[in-house]
Formats: structure tokens, sequence, C-alpha cells
């Protein structure tokens, strides 16, 4: 599973790392967290807002921060 962090290293992009690496840590899955900084492969997703979070290529949410149990479902439905 690859996991995208989008955003510019902003304090939000940071904390969503992190909650993106938790949900990973508490399912006990194996991905890869990838820190996206690059504003044109950011827009290349659509998103116009950061943070974003991308799941095997699927952008789950732009300019909001998800609670761990929201990444947590959105990993699950993407396995």
């Amino acid at each position: 599973m690859n996991i995208k962090i989008l955003g510019t290293g902003c304090p939000k992009c940071r904390e969503l790392e992190e909650l993106a690496k938790k949900a990973v840590a508490e399912l006990s899955i194996a991905a890869n967290v990838e820190k996206v900084t690059d504003l044109d492969k950011i827009m290349a997703y659509g998103v116009m807002m950061t943070p974003g979070l991308v799941i095997d290529e699927q952008v789950k949410i732009a300019g909001k921060i998800p609670t761990v149990d929201q990444i947590k479902n959105w990993i699950q439905e993407s396995n």
C-alpha cells in the first residue's frame, strides 16, 4: 500500500503525516508513507488546498485533517 501526504511542510501537513503513520501502525499493515512537496505533483492530483491524503493513488481528503479512525477506514477500504 502506498500512502502519500501532499503538502509543502506546514504544521497541518506534518500532523497529517503523523496521523497516517499512527493509523498504519494501529492496523499493523505494510505501507509506504511518502511526503509529496512538489507543487506540480500536488496539483496533478487536483488538490488545491493542503494537506492532502492519497491512498493507492486515490485522493481521500484535501484541505482538512481527518481523524485516525477515518484514515484507518480508508486504508481498510483500499485493501
